[in-house]
């Protein structure tokens, strides 16, 4: 009989330093996509807010802390990172379990900004997107999520098949910009 064992994402290929750039993956609990049903969006912050300490974040933004974040998913829609969702949401929201479909991963480091413009369409310097911000955007050909959780330091979410391409793609701009060092 055939033996499966669960591996993450990026399982094999982080962590990764290049220069002085950091390339981890993360692994949460649980993802939820949490989707306000009409008219419960301010019930939906607040019960959000009784069950796990953050409101429900507003468009490019995301709530919470490292262990337990709201990141703005789209319109009307935010994906819960960390804690199981709790069961009183399903009341103001429609829940949909994502664990198993994200690859996320934190690039940290001076300069990481450089890292990802050669990525990204997005203006991701500090003055501009501050921690907190997030968007929806596309990094090389893959669709993503960008969020700055630190000062030097973003979490990056693609499709759990595009993990390779992704670490690939990031280790190449890694390379480039710790070259110019």
């Amino acid at each position: 009989m055939l033996e499966l064992t669960a591996k993450s994402p990026c399982s094999g290929l982080l962590p990764m330093t290049i220069g002085p750039f950091t390339l981890t993956e993360m692994t949460p609990l649980a993802m939820t996509s949490i989707a306000p049903r009409k008219g419960q969006e301010s019930a939906l912050s607040d019960a959000l807010k009784a069950a796990h300490g953050m409101a429900f974040p507003a468009p490019g933004r995301a709530t919470g802390k490292a262990e337990a974040r709201a990141v703005w998913f789209g319109r009307g829609v935010a994906l819960l990172i960390g804690p199981t969702a709790d069961a009183a949401l399903a009341e103001h929201a429609a829940l949909t379990d994502q664990s198993d479909a994200w690859a996320v991963v934190r690039l940290e480091g001076q300069g990481a900004e450089d890292v990802l413009a050669r990525l990204v369409p997005v203006d991701l310097r500090a003055a501009v997107f501050k921690r907190g911000h997030t968007a929806r955007t596309q990094l090389m050909h893959m669709s993503a999520s960008v969020t700055r959780v630190g000062d030097r330091a973003f979490q990056i979410m693609v499709f759990r098949s595009m993990a390779a391409t992704l670490v690939h793609d990031l280790e190449t701009a890694m390379r480039s910009i710790a070259a110019r060092s």
